[in-house]
């Protein structure tokens, strides 16, 4: 009898004394712990697998609030002269980003084949620092599955199909916007964009970027998790192009 209940027996004290409990609430603890700590963009089986992914988001930047937050951290550097001590800029290509439905990839190849010179410069226009432009090759251009030359002719077709609002292509002062006006001026511009495609990002007091969601043939489309990231404040603003 003493035999047959010893290991029933244990397990009953073990509960009693919550040892048994413990250990348990541990491993489940732990596995919660792992499961947050493993990034969202790390979910997907195709992690970093050059070209497969879901869609893009191009992202544009206001640069003038980008120029003003440099100086505001101690000035201009030399790498930052092209784009905020030239001439004016409005909204510039941040990137154009490979995108999973949940996550995203980057530094798919390593080290990245390299950029040459001449593609780097042929596209200061849209993208006006020399090494943003490396770095967008780099980090995402690596993941897109084209070659450096595809990549970055991808860039200027997607940015081509994207209409600047009339209102912030000259804009000479200081502008208060709602992230909801933003979108809506977007949308008015661009036929087929819709709510679900656009998402504006803010710092604490200024519009940094419109981030738009489109397919691998570069035409809009809804992102649910781009839009969980936009910016949540009431207004932001715009500082004036260099010059304005």
């Amino acid at each position: 009898m003493r035999q047959g209940l010893g290991q029933a027996g244990l397990f009953a004290r073990r509960d009693r004394s919550g040892s048994r409990l413990s250990g348990l609430w541990l491993l489940v603890a732990a596995a919660l712990w792992l499961a947050a700590a493993i990034p969202a963009e790390a979910q997907d089986r195709r992690q970093n697998a050059p070209g497969q992914f879901d869609f893009y988001v191009l992202s544009l930047s206001w640069s003038p609030s980008y120029c003003e937050a440099a100086r505001e951290r101690g000035g201009i550097s030399r790498s930052q002269q092209v784009q905020c001590g030239g001439r004016p800029f409005s909204f510039v290509v941040h990137g154009l980003w490979p995108q999973y439905e949940r996550g995203f990839p980057d530094y798919c190849q390593r080290p990245a084949p390299r950029l040459s010179r001449d593609l780097m410069t042929s596209m200061l226009d849209l993208m006006p620092a020399p090494g943003l432009i490396y770095n967008e090759w780099d980090k995402h251009g690596t993941c897109s599955g084209l070659g450096s030359r595809g990549y970055f002719e991808a860039i200027r077709k997607a940015r081509g199909a994207v209409k600047i609002p009339a209102e912030f292509q000259d804009l000479t002062q200081t502008k208060t916007v709602t992230p909801a006006a933003v979108e809506a001026a977007f949308i008015r511009a661009n036929p087929g964009l819709s709510e679900a495609a656009i998402a504006v990002v803010c710092d604490r007091a200024r519009l940094s970027e419109v981030r738009i969601c489109m397919t691998r043939d570069l035409q809009f489309r809804a992102c649910d998790e781009i839009n969980r990231r936009a910016c949540r404040r009431g207004t932001v603003s715009m500082p004036p192009v260099r010059g304005g």
